[in-house]
């Protein structure tokens, strides 16, 4: 076989290969959204599984969702204004902390970037309970603030910002203080245009891990009223019953607003990633 031949061979083994772990890493999102389908009585009785009568799919369960769920729409609402607020301030912040310790050189700066890494390795189970301490003491307690607020500065933002910015090119922040700019008009109308796909790809993995988040969240937030998805979804699974019909349909929604944000930025991810994991 020529080269030519084996490197097709070698193609075709590669993307056979990656077609199966995509099935794979697929198969629990399948399963999911196929018992979404199903009437909750049959979900009780086989659990989620492929054995059952494929006859009884129907749209009951997502009829139910938006007709008879106020209380679901209720924590979806809570889910997407904390994660939005939480995406917007966290890129915010974190690029200019991340963008200041890359350019600029001022006393401290290497023993607080060593802060931020060491801040990476501490487990967030340690720093909830003086996070929560303080939250009592601003009374943000059951507030979307009192979640939002501890998330607004990550860490590993702050680190994935500073390793990119340091790509960036300091000649136009040299010939902007020449044309007279300020530091602060170097930031949003030079810098930050170049920062756009690092701002993509956090974007997508701070969304995430909001949209996903339920430790923080459970600890803060009291009210029914107040509860995010993940909260309010786990609400229905109680020893005295276990509703489905919401359960299940409204676990697939919540797939939703992670693909758009996805699409949305999702030209600006692989490109954000890797160029920010290779900046010294």
């Amino acid at each position: 076989m020529n080269k030519r031949g084996t490197s097709n061979a070698l193609k075709w083994f590669t993307n056979i290969g990656m077609a199966i772990v995509c099935l794979i890493a697929l198969f629990p999102v399948i399963m999911l959204l196929i018992s979404s389908f199903r009437p909750s009585t049959e979900l009780m009785r086989t659990g989620i599984s492929l054995n059952f009568d494929w006859s009884m799919l129907n749209l009951d369960n997502y009829t139910y969702i938006f007709t008879q769920s106020a209380e679901y729409w209720t924590w979806y609402t809570n889910s997407l204004v904390i994660s939005a607020i939480t995406i917007v301030l966290s890129l915010f912040f974190s690029s200019m902390v991340g963008y200041a310790l890359a350019v600029y050189d001022f006393k401290g700066k290497h023993l607080f970037f060593t802060f931020v890494v060491f801040i990476l390795m501490v487990p967030f189970e340690i720093l909830m309970l003086p996070l929560f301490q303080m939250m009592i003491s601003f009374q943000l307690v059951n507030s979307y603030l009192g979640v939002i607020i501890p998330m607004i500065v990550a860490p590993i933002a702050v680190f994935f910002f500073r390793q990119y910015a340091l790509g960036l090119p300091v000649q136009l922040m040299d010939a902007a203080r020449i044309d007279g700019a300020t530091e602060y008009g170097i930031f949003f109308k030079i810098m930050l245009p170049l920062m756009a796909p690092s701002l993509g790809a956090m974007a997508i993995l701070q969304g995430l891990g909001s949209w996903n988040n339920f430790l923080w969240p459970l600890i803060v937030l009291r009210s029914n009223d107040m509860f995010t998805l993940p909260i309010g979804l786990a609400t229905l699974l109680t020893p005295y019953g276990n509703n489905y019909d919401v359960l299940i349909a409204g676990s697939v929604m919540t797939i939703v607003p992670i693909i758009i944000l996805f699409i949305f930025f999702q030209r600006y991810f692989v490109a954000g990633l890797t160029t920010g994991g290779v900046k010294g």
